[in-house]
Formats: C-alpha cells, structure tokens, sequence
C-alpha cells in the first residue's frame, strides 16, 4: 500500500451556461497540486496550505471535511496528512474548492486501494463544496473526479453521468482577479422562473449534450445559452457584455460564466480559435485597469492525476 502521494487536481468549469447545478467540464492546464498521506495518528489534518490563506483546522477546509465524510464511510480508523498548494485563486469560479475536496477524497481512496469507485467519491466531495458555499452541488467535484463534461443527472438519488468529449473542443477561461463568492452569487438568483425561460433552457441542455455526442461544433454552440441565471449574475462581473461580444467575434462557439464567476470561460473548435479568442479578451481587460489570468486548456478527460 502507498503511504503518500502527489496529485494534480483540475480546475472545472461549471453551469456551461445552460446547464446551472448540472453540467461541468474538466480543464488541463490549470490545478492545484496537493500531496496526501497516510499516518499512524487517526485523525485529519492539514500542515500545510500554500498559495492562499485557507483555514488549516480540518473541519473549517473543505479537503477536511470530504476527507472525514470518506473516512465515515469507510468506517476504519485511518490517519490522514493533507498538504495544498493551491494555483486555482478561491473565489474564482472555476472551482477551487471542488479541486481540494476531489483531489482529497480522490487520493485518499487510492492510497486505501481504492474502495470506493470515482462515482462514489463525488457524494464525499460534495461536502467539501457545502462547506463551501452552503449547496452540495456536484457540477464541478463531478467533472474533476470522473474528467471530461458531465451531467447531474439527479441529486435525490445521485446520479451522475459522464459524456462524450468532441476531440477539437478547447476551453479559454478569462479570471479576473476580483473575487465572487459562490454564497453571494448564489443570492441573486430567483426561485421561480417563467415556462417559457424553462422551456429554452431545457432545450439548450438537450441541444448541448446531443451536440458533444454528435461532434456537431455549431449546436453546441447554439446550445451555450442560459436564460436564467446569467442575465443576473453577469453585472457582478466587469465587462461580461464586452469579453462575450468579443470572443464570439473571433470565432468562439459560445461564451458564458464559469461557475458563479467572476471566471468568463469560451468553447471553441481547435486550438488555433482557442488562442484567438484569448488574445482577444486580453485587450479587452487590459483596459479595465484589473489584474487577470487568462487559460487555454483543452478538456481533461483523465481527471485528477498523480504526479509522484
């Protein structure tokens, strides 16, 4: 059995526009890095967390409190050590707590031979993300432990399924560095929605999912639409109307927020579009006086993996 083990662990993007609380891809060029050990000493611990300021008491961080949800489950005393160096910027919509919470559970699962299947180990992410921001949602610990785009397909029982991935698509995600908090974001949506809002949107998700497993590039795109949740989270984020006109002016198949932003990801058809349309947002918040980040990833249909 493994002792200790040094994992990459993905940045999601969540929601995809028309999919809010369901829909999540994983990217491959931007995560945190965490390395989990086994100890002798029955408890949970966190020494150390580098690249944020994250609380190390592991019931008040999120890879804590999925660890021990795991740990119930598997019902053996076992001693875990937890150490984050942390590249996703919390807050920034592009799932920062879903990548400890599945980086956590993900390798602690392995170094105890692996007893839980990967869909398993979502429902003990999930509480690492309701730690987070008060809703278990699995859009982003889904895609980050199972990699690719997938679906939450139910919660009441969960049921999550992992879909088919069109070779060519790649993400471009635009981070400006002002935070978001899931929890406040969350605020400003409303409870209730018109028929007609509902009917677009289940059309998009439907167009959306037959679009991946068609490789049909230009209904995914027509499909990247939401309805409901953007038209209200979109003015808590600087220049959302400007980076979404610009990127699918240079070609972008769809363009939305990622998660409950303030991340604004693209899709787009082939590596060469990709890095257009994030030249392109560039100049567009290189005018606003904010610091950013900008990634171009293809999809990571691995999911987490181990670096050593």
């Amino acid at each position: 059995m493994n002792k200790s083990l040094r994992i990459f662990a993905p940045a999601t993007v969540a929601n995809l526009s028309c999919g809010f609380d369901v829909l999540g891809c994983c990217l491959d060029t931007v995560g945190d890095e965490m390395v989990v050990s086994l100890t002798p000493d029955p408890e949970v611990t966190i020494t150390k967390i580098e690249g944020a300021n994250l609380p190390l008491e592991s019931h008040k961080n999120v890879a804590g409190v999925a660890t021990k949800a795991l740990l119930k489950k598997y019902n053996k005393e076992v001693g875990v050590n937890i150490e984050i160096y942390k590249n996703i910027k919390a807050g920034s919509g592009i799932g920062s707590s879903a990548a400890s919470s599945a980086g956590a559970v993900w390798a602690v699962n392995r170094l105890l031979n692996s007893p839980f299947t990967n869909h398993e180990l979502i429902s003990f992410a999930m509480e690492g993300e309701k730690l987070a921001s008060g809703n278990a949602h699995a859009d982003n610990v889904a895609p980050a432990l199972l990699g690719g785009f997938t679906l939450v397909r139910s919660y009441e029982p969960l049921d999550v399924i992992k879909l088919h991935t069109p070779e060519d698509l790649m993400v471009t995600v635009i981070h400006p560095q002002i935070e978001v908090k899931t929890s406040d974001s969350r605020s400003v949506i409303k409870h209730r929605v018109s028929l007609k809002k509902a009917i677009q949107q289940w059309g998009n998700v439907g167009g959306f999912i037959a679009g991946l497993y068609t490789n049909n590039y230009q209904l995914i795109g027509r499909s990247l639409e939401d309805v409901i949740i953007e038209p209200l989270r979109s003015i808590l984020i600087p220049e959302f109307d400007a980076v979404k006109e610009t990127a699918l002016s240079k070609g972008a198949l769809g363009c939305g927020i990622s998660g409950s932003g303030p991340s604004i990801f693209a899709l787009s058809k082939g590596e060469k579009t990709a890095n257009l349309v994030a030249e392109a947002i560039r100049d567009v918040y290189s005018k606003t006086g904010l610091e950013f980040d900008i990634h171009v990833s293809k999809i990571n249909n691995q999911g987490i993996k181990i670096l050593s």
